[in-house]
């Protein structure tokens, strides 16, 4: 047991000596301290109601309680979350909901003519349960699920800022990936030929995991 200790003690310096350092410790008087950069940074509007959540979990995640006025850089943030149905049953109701959440950021210097100082992106995936005649809890899931896309889009954000003060490694912004593509055979075809759906980040597209048979839905229960 003592061993134990003594190794749980030692392990940290074993990861300073090969060149490990941790994120948001102290970084001596060569490097910034990230956990006070980051109070710095002044998070700009994001429109509608979705980009207030997403702007209130980014100051959560930067500024934390500190009383700081921003006066650093200025985070501006575009994003998104979008709904698809991947369960689409023999009623034309759907089982299960998609949503995607994308946010691209931009860190500019705060100063007359403010520069370009990084910029990023950040993906996540969510979902839920509809719930079908019960207007508040769909209402209540719609407000919750956003809320956990806009808090892990925050996390995303604050980690890539994070490192950017710490080394100005600038984080590769995203490119669009070649997902797979499924024709629709319900759809008519158009000029281009017949419409194509391409493939979420779990690999379906939406209405993929159709059901014909009413005793796979529960109908009978």
């Amino acid at each position: 047991m003592r061993a134990l200790r003594w190794f749980g003690l030692l392990a940290p310096l074993g990861l300073a000596g090969c060149g490990f350092q941790p994120l948001y410790g102290h970084q001596g008087a060569t490097r910034p301290d990230v956990a006070s950069e980051l109070t710095r940074v002044y998070v700009a509007n994001i429109p509608n109601r979705y980009g207030q959540e997403l702007r209130l979990a980014l100051q959560q995640e930067l500024g934390g309680a500190s009383q700081t006025e921003p006066d650093g850089y200025t985070l501006q943030v575009s994003s998104s979350a979008s709904e698809q149905a991947i369960d689409i049953h023999s009623d034309n109701t759907s089982g299960r909901m998609r949503v995607e959440g994308h946010a691209h950021w931009s860190l500019f210097s705060v100063s007359p003519s403010p520069a370009l100082l990084a910029q990023g992106d950040a993906v996540t995936l969510d979902g839920y349960s509809p719930t079908f005649e019960q207007l508040f809890a769909q209402t209540l899931d719609d407000e919750n699920v956003q809320k956990r896309v806009a808090e892990t889009l925050a996390g995303t954000i604050r980690q890539q800022v994070a490192i950017w003060i710490s080394s100005h490694v600038k984080p590769p912004v995203e490119t669009p990936s070649g997902a797979p593509g499924y024709v629709d055979p319900t759809a008519l075809p158009t000029a281009n030929g017949p419409p194509v759906e391409k493939a979420g980040p779990d690999g379906f597209p939406a209405s993929a995991t159709g059901r014909l048979d009413p005793s796979q839905n529960g109908d009978d229960q």
